[in-house]
């Protein structure tokens, strides 16, 4: 049986690293073509690398997984995202793919942010970059959380070396071909994670006798009817907390790049369609397999140690071996495509936000390629050292990852897009605020319990914190007329 698996894992491992070295030979020649592929990405490719890029594991294992325990009450945080992404594709994306051209054709976030206010143009794009770091290497040890308990569920092996498998596979096409090479597997990944979410429910629903949505839904009703509640125990702060994932949208580097790399303007509608169906699919068929599979689990008297693996069980289960390998396949791309993502996003800045800003002004395109690769891989190697630990919870250090970037960069980007008035100050103020009032509301465990009740999605704070900031302080300042755009 295990034959079978490996046959379709190596497949997947060979075309992604295939893409790598044909990425190589199209577009690294300079810091441009390997940090942004040089804007060359049609609406499909743009649509599916930011929403394969988005989803990652959660998709496949942290989602199901809360759908499992808890019932379709989890699902207001896919609403949440799915409304958070219609805004992002809206607001942000058009705006930032013209105006970061406009800008000295930033092809960083910090790069941008410096060029739009150039009165604090230094200390925005280092301590943007400071934040970007810090907070991918978080959440890409989420992705290798994944990595570490695929292999440790589906194979009995190691965690830990899971764990790297995962990220040496990432690091072969990623340092390879940089943003390209990242682009073009999310595309394919983005394929092979929504086929397998189509396939997974419809397979556990058609499975043996007395089965089936009617069947299905009788059997959780007799269990718990709150499974089936979309507000039986969901209280204010818990659907506000749901809810408020969509706020992470507009404040998501690896996603928000893509928007950078669209071929034209005129192409973002197109990719906004593609992008929006391909994720309502995909969340629709996640919701269904935490969901069905619950009651697979319950009729079959299957015991599920821990519903994160949820995916991973019933792959090996119920498909021929050929088949599992495929739906394997699919869980890794739904985490490499994301990790790839967070650690070419977070090498980017290194080299343009830090090394060319702070170390030297004027190092070869050669060199900068260079400085990115090794950023790649210091970045990938501290996410290792975060997820050494294999009692880690991936929807959780995605949640912490998720509310620091959406609260930091969030109104930072919408404002800098949309209001002339902002300032630079004001642009400091709201990324410091942002980021230390998620960081403070974490670390006070008020995301846990507020009040002695339930608690609040450090978002919340944080978001609503950094848009005061930035408007408060840019209101007191003098208006420098920094806003170019038309």
């Amino acid at each position: 049986m295990q034959t079978g698996i490996w046959i379709s894992l190596l497949a997947y491992f060979l075309l992604m690293i295939g893409i790598g070295i044909y990425a190589w030979r199209k577009s690294t020649s300079n810091s441009e073509e390997y940090i942004l592929g040089g804007r060359s990405l049609s609406p499909s490719v743009a649509a599916l690398s930011a929403g394969a890029s988005d989803m990652s594991g959660w998709l496949l294992l942290g989602l199901p997984g809360a759908l499992f325990l808890s019932g379709v009450s989890q699902s207001w945080i896919a609403v949440g995202l799915a409304i958070g992404a219609l805004l992002n594709w809206i607001i942000v994306a058009p705006r930032l793919r013209e105006q970061t051209e406009i800008y000295d054709n930033s092809l960083t976030i910090p790069g941008f942010l410096g060029s739009r206010f150039p009165s604090k143009a230094r200390v925005l794009r280092l301590v943007s970059a400071i934040i970007i770091v810090i907070f991918f290497a978080v959440y890409t040890a989420s992705g290798l959380v994944g990595g570490g308990k695929l292999f440790a569920s589906a194979f009995g092996g190691d965690y830990m070396t899971g764990v790297l498998i995962t990220l040496g596979i990432v690091l072969v096409y990623t340092v390879i071909g940089g943003f390209l090479a990242v682009s073009l597997t999310d595309f394919v990944q983005g394929c092979i994670m929504m086929v397998a979410l189509i396939i997974m429910p419809v397979v556990i629903l058609t499975t043996g006798q007395g089965n089936g949505v009617g069947q299905a839904l009788d059997r959780l009703a007799g269990i718990d009817p709150a499974l089936l509640s979309f507000f039986d125990g969901v209280t204010a702060i818990g659907w506000i907390s749901a809810m408020a994932w969509g706020l992470g949208y507009f404040g998501q580097p690896h996603i928000i790049v893509r928007f950078m790399a669209i071929r034209r303007v005129s192409e973002v509608p197109a990719a906004r369609n593609i992008g929006m169906s391909w994720m309502i699919v995909s969340l629709i068929g996640a919701l269904s397999l935490g969901i069905f599979g619950r009651a697979y689990a319950e009729r079959n008297g299957l015991t599920i140690a821990d519903p994160e693996t949820l995916f991973i069980v019933l792959s090996n289960l119920l498909f021929h071996p050929l088949v599992t390998g495929f739906l394997y396949a699919a869980l890794l791309a739904a985490i490499m495509s994301t990790v790839s993502s967070q650690l070419l996003v977070s090498s980017a800045s290194l080299t343009e936000d830090i090394y060319r800003s702070a170390v030297k002004r004027k190092p070869s395109d050669r060199e900068l390629v260079t400085v990115g690769r090794v950023a790649v891989l210091l970045v990938g190697l501290v996410a290792v050292y975060i997820a050494r630990d294999p009692d880690s919870q991936v929807l959780g250090l995605v949640a912490n990852a998720w509310a620091g970037f959406g609260a930091a960069f969030g109104p930072l980007i919408v404002l800098s897009l949309t209001w002339k008035r902002m300032t630079g100050a004001g642009a400091v103020a709201g990324l410091i605020v942002g980021a230390v009032t998620v960081i403070i509301w974490i670390s006070l465990g008020l995301n846990q319990s507020l009040l002695g009740g339930e608690g609040l999605y450090e978002i919340v704070p944080g978001f609503v914190a950094s848009l005061i900031a930035i408007v408060v302080v840019s209101l007191a300042g003098r208006d420098r007329g920094e806003y170019r755009a038309s």
